[in-house]
């Protein structure tokens, strides 16, 4: 399979989202070019790393988005059986990191490139970075793609999704909250503001709004869990057990149901820091304090159960149901655009971020045949 040596290819790019992905991008590049296809890069301000678009057909109304990420997640710390950059065969199972998550898809789009090209309504690619940290590259060329293209009919985000349809996925905001405290001896509780003991306070207030939501919420709406989660995943204070400590630094994300509000969160967050725990820390040190930084905002993806996207994706896998993941993705992003959009595509995410991450032969195939069917329909 043509596709199988794409995602080779694809796999031995290291673009774990600390690093860059152009060497990923200029393969691309290259490729669609031996084909006589041009493409557009948007980079990110630094120059580090880029996304990448391109149209295959006529340049029309009416053509269908191919949409996913470059990057993929770190492997340090994980117990591979394998090298993580070599695509490695096993049975049926492709195993290197990126494999379902999600370069299968890229390679099988540009593995069919030459199957393209008798279109009658255009097939654009569109491979972005760090969508892993944050969905954060995304945005840039979606402005470049609603200003640049024909109004396209809809955009298939390729997340691993074993070829069933997903019409709604939850939004994500991730934060990093940094408490400046006093310092003093250990002994002095009454001369020192202690940052991590406050960090302690402002998680136990996370925690508590945390199960406040799984309480509040539908248990209808279709997600698995069914509310909108808060969770703490790394947290850095202090210096020694008998210092009152200066600084702390925790990180922690929102992950959405849709109908939630998760700025409302954050406002409620800020309002308890500012009312409750920043005036009584002030007043043993006036330099004290609390702030919160947003590094990440990605919208929900709205179930719209009669959109051109899940009609088409529902007839070209001849699906009747549709799901819900809890996952974010860029799908809300398009969607977000004006795009009518839904996610669809190979491998399973129960192997997304795993240490000897894989994806099936059959997955492969699944994703082949959808696209073919893709192809022929707008042919």
């Amino acid at each position: 399979m043509q596709s199988i040596e794409i995602l080779e290819k694809l796999v031995s790019f290291p673009t774990v989202s600390k690093d860059s992905n152009l060497e990923l991008i200029e393969f691309i590049d290259g490729y669609l070019s031996e084909h006589e296809i041009s493409s557009t890069r948007v980079p990110n301000k630094k120059g580090t790393k880029a996304n990448l678009y391109a149209t295959i057909g006529p340049m029309e109304e009416g053509g269908i988005i191919l949409s996913g990420h470059t990057d993929v997640v770190p492997v340090e710390g994980q117990p591979w059986d394998t090298d993580p950059f070599v695509l490695t065969e096993k049975g049926e199972r492709l195993y290197g990191r990126g494999t379902c998550d999600m370069k299968a898809y890229a390679a099988i789009a540009l593995a069919l490139v030459p199957e393209m090209k008798r279109l009658k309504k255009p097939v654009h690619l569109a491979f972005s970075y760090d969508e892993e940290i944050g969905c954060l590259g995304a945005p840039g060329m979606i402005s470049e793609l609603k200003e640049n293209l024909p109004r396209p009919r809809a955009v298939i985000v390729g997340e691993p999704t074993e070829m069933k349809v997903v019409t709604a996925h939850k939004g994500i905001v991730a934060l990093t909250t940094t408490v400046t405290g006093h310092e003093a001896h250990s002994s002095q509780t009454h001369r020192g503001v202690s940052a991590v003991m406050t960090a302690s306070r402002l998680i136990q207030w996370i925690e508590n709004r945390a199960e406040t939501l799984r309480q509040s919420a539908p248990t209808d709406s279709g997600f698995e869990p069914h509310f909108t989660t808060i969770h703490v995943g790394v947290i850095h204070g202090g210096t020694a057990i008998n210092i009152i400590s200066r600084h702390c630094e925790f990180c922690w994300d929102i992950r959405s149901i849709p109908n939630d509000d998760p700025q409302q969160i954050v406002q409620d967050f800020e309002d308890f820091c500012q009312k409750e725990l920043i005036p009584n820390m002030q007043e043993i040190a006036p330099e004290t304090g609390i702030q919160t930084r947003c590094f990440a905002d990605a919208p929900a993806l709205v179930h719209e159960p009669e959109s051109e996207a899940v009609r088409l994706a529902k007839e070209l896998t001849a699906e009747t149901t549709t799901r819900k993941v809890p996952y974010a993705a860029e799908a809300g992003q398009f969607q977000q655009a004006g795009f009518p959009t839904v996610i669809c595509g190979p491998g399973s995410i129960d192997q997304a971020h795993q240490p000897n991450e894989y994806i099936e032969h059959s997955q492969l195939e699944k994703g082949e045949n959808f696209l073919r069917s893709l192809i022929r329909a707008l042919s």
